[in-house]
């Protein structure tokens, strides 16, 4: 019985094995066999046929099987020689299978709240503008990587306060949590936050309030909790506010352990670096569909 099959029998079970309901997978098979069946057709349109139209070797997996082949490797992180075993297929159709999928999953689950809206100018202004009713809340993590071949390229993703080779990436979203606004991603792991904090800000309003840790104190329109001076006391009432703070930004360590459920977003990133970005902004987007912020249209 392969992980696609386990599920069909004991759906309560799909959040503990792909990181989402069974409904949000169903959901999400369906829409990605739609898209799947969309470039399809693109591509019968524009290339010259020889062989007769449904010639050719047979898929072992079905559709819903290859959906679920791609979000188990993202939530459990297997081998892909064990991927294969799990769907009774070889290693390099299991390679090949989770790459492709992955690509159609990453362009229908956008990762942000800004990024499916950035297209369409007027709804774009209409959000920003809507979220200076809030605080927003902004926090980063890293990630370990393998440690680059280049010697110069080392050095920079060295990170001295995790003691190894890392790549950072910084989220913004809404109090308590509720959705991710922007991510950041692919940063090498010493940057400051407070750098890539002064790179996201430039795609809010100039009057959008944020909320963030220690590692914020100098940005501008940013709180930050107060910092007890060289043989100086904190006051009862900045013990207060930075006990407030803190109640207010635990949520989006929450949003960021969601995040991590994804081993494929946790563990050492074993796959090709160029495609980092892609895989973690995909994580993103299956959160957003694991939270219920973004509805796959039917």
């Amino acid at each position: 019985m392969n992980s696609f099959d386990y599920i069909q029998k004991y759906p309560s079970r799909a959040k503990q094995l792909l990181g989402i309901s069974y409904d949000q997978f169903t959901d999400l098979v369906n829409r990605a066999k739609q898209y799947h069946e969309e470039e399809k057709l693109k591509l019968e349109e524009s290339k010259v046929r020889i062989h007769r139209r449904g010639g050719g070797r047979k898929e072992i997996l079905s559709i819903p099987e290859q959906v679920c082949l791609c979000v188990f490797y993202l939530r459990q992180v297997p081998t892909f020689e064990v991927l294969g075993i799990n769907f009774g297929i070889s290693k390099t159709e299991a390679n090949d299978t989770f790459h492709y999928w992955r690509k159609i999953l990453r362009n229908i689950l956008p990762a942000s709240l800004l990024e499916q809206v950035e297209n369409k100018e007027g709804d774009l202004m209409i959000v920003q503008e809507i979220l200076t009713s809030f605080k927003l809340l902004v926090d980063s993590l890293e990630q370990p990587i393998d440690r680059p071949s280049d010697n110069d390229e080392q050095k920079k993703f060295f990170s001295g306060k995790k003691k190894q080779h890392t790549i950072k990436n910084q989220i913004v979203s809404l109090p308590e949590g509720k959705d991710i606004i922007d991510i950041k991603v692919g940063s090498p792991g010493p940057t400051a936050d407070i750098k890539l904090f002064r790179e996201q800000q430039t795609k809010f309003d100039n009057e959008q309030e944020f909320e963030g840790d220690k590692a914020y104190q100098g940005g501008e329109n940013i709180t930050t909790p107060h910092k007890k001076k060289k043989k100086q006391k904190l006051s009862e009432q900045q013990k207060e506010e930075n006990k407030a703070l803190s109640s207010k930004r635990i949520f989006i360590e929450h949003l960021i352990r969601r995040v991590k459920i994804f081993q494929v977003a946790s563990q050492r990133f074993r796959l090709n670096a160029d495609v980092y970005n892609e895989i973690v902004l995909l994580v993103c987007g299956l959160v957003r569909l694991r939270i219920g912020t973004f509805v796959l249209p039917t």
